[in-house]
């Protein structure tokens, strides 16, 4: 029988061990699920958060994988301690809660929500708010991984204009895919409404930044639910008080939770949302899981295998 340990907070136990349970049995797994402290020279499988009490991996020499329950593994990728395998999190539930928190927020952006409801004042101001039809609208995602993909095309099924820019070239129905530092270009200065949805990499640290930011067409919007380094908050903050950007909906950032005294709480044209854009759901993400013991077992290709030399 193996044994799995579940290396993540405590407080998440009780969600996590029925549906993993369930899952696993479903798969035909024979698995014994533990928590810390347990024998490191027993286990099989470390489910993993990086929040979790489990930051060493050299003593678990019998440990075939570490499957990580996010789908950023920028906090453990570069972990000196780490020679196992390591899958990052890609499931149905968080690419679905992605690719609802980036439609909504794009559908604000485009539609001017915000506008109505702060002139709620008796004046009917028509002329002039009348938004485009979504196909005269470019949007642009940053990031057409399994999320940014499913956003894109997504938003391109709704009759969006969507460009998607990645490090390397792919193809997506209904969106234009662009790539490399002439592809980038490109994809900001059409970007009305821009999304990042990019990996938290040393090429991405701060890829909008004064420069960048000045590429994009005057009063575009910005949506963060990939990573807060990819963004210089100062020259955001800049471009916001210029002009340059109309608004900012912001779901990750370079500190969480965001302190008190950042300026995005208090600055008319940013919304902050708590890191809740793609949220693990216990009962999908267990579903990957037990796919993934499923397949080191029958000596399969994994899912979601990390790249140590990309960082994702």
């Amino acid at each position: 029988m193996l044994k799995l340990l579940f290396a993540d907070r405590i407080e998440n136990w009780p969600a996590y061990e029925p549906a993993l349970n369930a899952a696993l049995e479903q798969a035909g797994i024979a698995a014994k699920l533990v928590l810390p402290p347990a024998d490191p020279a027993s286990i099989d499988y470390i489910i993993y958060s990086p929040r979790g009490p489990v930051q060493d991996f050299a003593a678990y020499t019998r440990t075939k994988a570490v499957l990580n329950l996010w789908a950023g593994v920028e906090r453990v990728v570069g972990n000196p301690t780490l020679t196992q395998p390591l899958c990052r999190m890609v499931d149905e539930g968080l690419e679905r809660g992605m690719v609802e928190w980036v439609t909504g927020h794009v559908l604000r952006a485009h539609l001017d929500i915000d506008f109505f409801l702060t002139h709620q004042d008796g004046v009917w101001r028509q002329t002039g708010h009348v938004p485009p039809l979504a196909r005269d609208r470019s949007v642009v995602i940053l990031g057409i991984g399994a999320l940014g993909g499913a956003c894109a095309t997504t938003l391109a099924g709704l009759g969006f204009n969507v460009t998607g820019w990645s490090r390397t070239q792919k193809t997506l129905p209904g969106v234009t895919c662009l790539s490399g530092a002439t592809g980038l270009r490109d994809a900001l200065s059409k970007a009305e409404i821009l999304v990042t949805v990019l990996p938290d990499t040393p090429e991405t640290t701060n890829l909008l930044n004064a420069e960048t930011l000045a590429l994009l067409p005057k009063g575009a919007a910005i949506l963060n639910p990939g990573r807060g380094t990819l963004i210089d908050d100062d020259a955001l903050l800049a471009a916001l008080d210029s002009g340059q950007i109309a608004h900012a909906t912001l779901d990750v950032f370079r500190v969480e939770p965001l302190p008190p005294a950042h300026p995005y709480w208090a600055h008319p044209q940013v919304t902050v949302t708590p890191h809740i854009a793609a949220e693990t759901r216990p009962a999908s993400a267990a579903r990957v899981i037990a796919e993934n013991i499923r397949r080191f077992e029958a000596g399969e290709p994994p899912l979601h295998l990390v790249d140590r030399s990309r960082g994702y």
